[in-house]
């Protein structure tokens, strides 16, 4: 691999894959197995030749992009992806796909800027102008392992990188066009809302589903046809045709049985589902509020920094150094590095999740039991204490019972020395308070 400006090809063997091409920028690529993809110039060029007109266009699309979270101009927006260029690079974005590497590219070319399919991740360059002008040029690899080596490709294309002086705080060194890697990381450009929001899901219109007796469909009626099946030499002629009767209804067959009543079932409207699958009810119902204690939003943020400032760069280094020690698709140690990276994203998520939706329950001591009391009861002669939290918090197990469960439920409001009755599956137990904490 060359110091100075490493093309799409030395990158590729600097990884250990064989680089197949180029084609220019929209002729379709004859590769159908999964693989790696590079867009990349015929030559870097110093400055980012971006077109203003095409910003603008972008940014009345998008009426809610926002720079850094406030309103911008093309011009502004421009400028900020202009500082992630990479001058001495021809390098403009690299991609990797499980399936049809050759489609992959197709929807590339195709996808509108602003858009939410089919290529969203890249769309920047469609930002520049006609890039079979720019000499834009298309390479690629095909391996079982796309993800892999595509994480194992950005390593090779940021060694020794540190960017321009106007390149934002903590931007990482990916080719100009990405905006995140497979390890979770994502590019720091300070841009939201970059493409269309999704339709609101529309709950399906109510069904009626007509029951008949089986074999009882149109041209199968089996009390009809003896065994549901009509076989007529070509010299036998077809039976005549009925009339009709003066209602309008052709008369019943001789000998076929009365037609039977059929029932109507009305189906229950579809609930719609988010994209990872839960349930999120008839048409886009807000995410319902989290009811947290103050100490319990702490513990969630300091956990969420630490995965995020340290867990998160150790896996990664865990994995890099994995990755050194040979083929990935057979290299145990990188897949158990890797395996640990998606659990602690989830994780991640969940806390930012759980974060943006929590709501702060005031802890008011009034003498009744309130979220953040420590309550001692007496049920069924045993004395036994709990601590009323927000569903984020809780731990039956530990004694954390959450506000929304049948005991925390019917706990809040109590005072010492009540008697509360809470329902269960084997009837009513009841719960005396004797202490409130």
């Amino acid at each position: 691999m060359t110091a100075a400006s490493p093309t799409a090809a030395d990158l590729l063997r600097a990884i250990g894959l064989m680089a197949d091409g180029p084609v220019r920028w929209g002729a379709p690529v004859p590769a159908r197995g999964p693989g790696l993809y590079v867009v990349e110039l015929a030559a870097p060029v110093a400055s980012a030749p971006l077109e203003l007109a095409k910003v603008g266009k972008w940014l009345e699309r998008l009426p809610e992009l926002r720079l850094d979270g406030e309103h911008a101009t093309s011009k502004a927006i421009g400028a900020r992806l202009a500082s992630l260029w990479w001058p001495d690079s021809p390098v403009l974005y690299a991609g990797a796909t499980d399936r049809s590497t050759g489609g992959r590219i197709a929807a590339m070319v195709a996808h509108v800027v602003g858009d939410r399919q089919p290529h969203a991740d890249g769309q920047w360059l469609h930002l520049l102008p006609s890039l079979d002008r720019l000499g834009v040029r298309i390479w690629w690899a095909p391996t079982k392992a796309p993800e892999e080596y595509l994480d194992a490709f950005f390593d090779a294309f940021g060694e020794g990188r540190h960017g321009r002086p106007d390149r934002p705080a903590g931007a990482l060194a990916l080719p100009w066009a990405n905006t995140k890697r497979p390890t979770g990381e994502r590019q720091v450009h300070g841009l939201t809302g970059q493409i269309l929001p999704a339709p609101p899901a529309v709950p399906e219109p109510e069904r009626h589903v007509v029951d008949v007796a089986p074999g009882a469909a149109e041209g199968a009626d089996t009390e009809t046809r003896g065994t549901g099946t009509t076989r007529r030499s070509p010299t036998t002629p077809p039976p005549p045709a009925r009339r009709p009767s003066a209602s309008g209804a052709a008369p019943a067959a001789r000998g076929t049985a009365a037609p039977k009543p059929a029932s109507t079932i009305q189906r229950a409207p579809v609930i719609a589902r988010s994209a990872s699958g839960g349930r999120t009810g008839p048409a886009n119902r807000p995410a319902e509020p989290l009811q947290v204690s103050q100490g319990a939003l702490d513990r969630m943020m300091v956990e969420l920094d630490e995965l995020a400032r340290v867990k998160r760069p150790e896996v990664v280094a865990r994995i890099k150094s994995a990755r050194e020690h040979g083929d990935l698709k057979e290299n145990a140690e990188y897949h158990a590095a890797r395996e640990e990276q998606s659990f602690l994203e989830g994780r991640v998520q969940a806390l930012e999740d759980r974060i943006r939706r929590a709501v702060v329950v005031q802890e008011v001591v009034t003498g009744k039991v309130v979220v953040g009391s420590t309550v001692t009861v007496e049920v069924l002669g045993d004395e036994v204490q709990y601590t009323i939290v927000g569903g984020a918090e809780a731990d039956p197990a530990n004694g954390k019972l959450s506000l929304a469960s049948p005991v925390g439920a019917a706990l809040l409001g109590a005072t010492a020395g009540q008697d509360v009755d809470v329902r269960t599956p084997r009837g009513a137990v009841r719960y005396k308070v004797l202490s409130i904490d």
